[in-house]
């Protein structure tokens, strides 16, 4: 109990042979491959398999025709609530009970339909009441096309070319909180919709999936501002908060920010100019603030930037980023089963004496 650290920073639960986030390098690594080497070249989906089958064959496939019922059009929580109730509809097997054939199957079926109920529900957030025609859906090549066929009924291959790209950058980042709460669930030897869902729900919060939402405001703001200068000192004087600088893991540049920068000006970005301007002054002002501090562009920035490209509305980015993370948290999820121990951390108790219930 000597060694407490609030939040868990820099305390090792895993030995996993997924990921690995070069902390100083700045680099990124799926299974040893770096992420540099995957963007442009591969599609989502065999990254999928890269990660959780050790193989870019069979990959994620595509999902099967599932209509969603009961959606609301607020999606990060469409897919959370229709995750966990697939393990019921399907009859999922828990964890402790099947195979690792069986659970990874699991894990494919539920990744795909995940990715086509995101599509469902950004689709009626949209307006539209009906569903794209399946046949329509199934003329998508990748996993990022048939979404968007499935969302919008047509897929611009820039926009194809912008969620693939952020879905790879994204796809896995280590024990992270949602991949922590993934593998905690799957050590009770609950079923994947379990483990899933929960992640998705983690991954909801601003700190985590939802920071890419809160940029594009930022951006706005300083696009409106007299000068962009201006418009950072006035917030930090504020103690607001910088979305998108900053990170636990990296202290030398996220290389997934790198890529994601790269991929907004080479499609042309219509904010590309000031989100450019705003991060070289943001990072100055905040080493001229904190100079004993790495503070970086972390992958949000830039993130919402790839995103917007493709005119993903940002109250979506959670639910974009879980799409991209069913690759990771299917990886761990296999290997916690593998692994086969309950996550059970200790607290240590700071709270009164004991008293008489009198005394409260």
């Amino acid at each position: 109990m000597t060694d407490f650290k609030p939040g868990l920073e820099g305390v090792v639960a895993f030995e996993t042979e997924i990921a690995e986030p070069d902390r100083d390098g700045g680099a990124l690594r799926y299974r040893g491959v770096d992420i540099e080497e995957l963007v442009g070249s591969v599609p989502f989906e065999q990254v999928w398999g890269l990660l959780v089958d050790e193989s870019p064959e069979p990959g994620l496939p595509p999902s099967e025709d599932y209509a969603a019922r009961d959606l609301t059009g607020r999606t990060p929580s469409d897919l959370q609530t229709v995750t966990a109730r697939l393990g019921g509809e399907w009859g999922l097997g828990q964890l402790i009970d099947i195979s690792d054939d069986e659970a990874r199957e699991d894990l494919r079926r539920l990744s795909a339909t995940m990715i086509s109920v995101c599509a469902q529900s950004a689709r009626l957030a949209d307006g539209h009441a009906d569903r794209v025609d399946p046949a329509v859906v199934a003329q998508g090549e990748t996993t990022a096309e048939r979404f968007l066929l499935e969302w919008r009924g047509e897929a611009d291959p820039k926009d194809v070319t912008a969620i693939d790209t952020y879905w790879i950058c994204t796809a896995e980042h280590g024990l992270n909180a949602s991949t922590f709460t993934a593998r905690i669930v799957a050590s009770t030897g609950a079923d994947c919709a379990a483990a899933l869902s929960s992640a998705v729900g983690a991954l909801s919060g601003p700190l985590h999936g939802g920071a890419p939402a809160r940029v594009l405001p930022m951006l706005d703001g300083a696009a409106a501002a007299p000068s962009v200068e201006g418009f950072v000192n006035d917030l930090l004087d504020r103690g607001d908060r910088l979305m998108g600088f900053g990170h636990r893991v990296y202290r030398a540049e996220d290389p997934r920010a790198r890529l994601l920068r790269r991929t907004a000006q080479e499609l042309g970005s219509p904010r590309f100019e000031v989100a450019e301007e705003l991060e070289q002054v943001a990072l100055a002002e905040l080493h001229a603030r904190k100079p004993d501090r790495v503070l970086a562009t972390n992958v949000e920035f830039w993130s919402a930037v790839v995103l917007d490209v493709a005119d993903v509305p940002p109250q979506l980015a959670p639910a974009m980023f879980a799409c991209s993370r069913t690759a990771g948290w299917s990886a761990h999820i296999l290997e916690q089963k593998r692994l086969g121990r309950l996550v059970r951390p200790s607290a240590r108790y700071v709270g009164p004496a004991a008293r008489s219930f009198s005394a409260v």
